[in-house]
């Protein structure tokens, strides 16, 4: 029975008291969650790049390894593309390009 009673309760930051970033609105809300998801996708796809050039100057010549490096530099820089796109659509959609 308590379970129930709490389980159908929906909680937010401004039932519990947590201050909201930005007073609360829904842009500034999606903004304080999505712009720092994106700045760490593109952290990580740099840091992708860079190890992957490490691993393809140190390949020796070995056509496998060669192969290797290149795969994780491609999929790194397409996923920096996408991110930067997603920041993009974003940003036009919340209007603060």
């Amino acid at each position: 029975m308590i379970y129930e009673r709490f389980a159908t309760t929906i909680l937010n930051a401004s039932n519990v008291g947590i201050p909201v970033p930005g007073g609360g609105n829904d842009q500034t809300v999606i903004r304080s969650i999505m712009y720092p998801v994106y700045f760490w996708a593109g952290v990580v796809a740099v840091v992708v790049i860079i190890a992957a050039g490490f691993f393809y100057v140190t390949s020796s010549g070995n056509p496998q390894q060669l192969t290797r490096a290149k795969n994780a530099i491609m999929g790194a820089v397409v996923g920096l593309i996408v991110v930067l796109l997603a920041f993009s659509i974003t940003a036009i959609v919340l209007g603060g390009l």
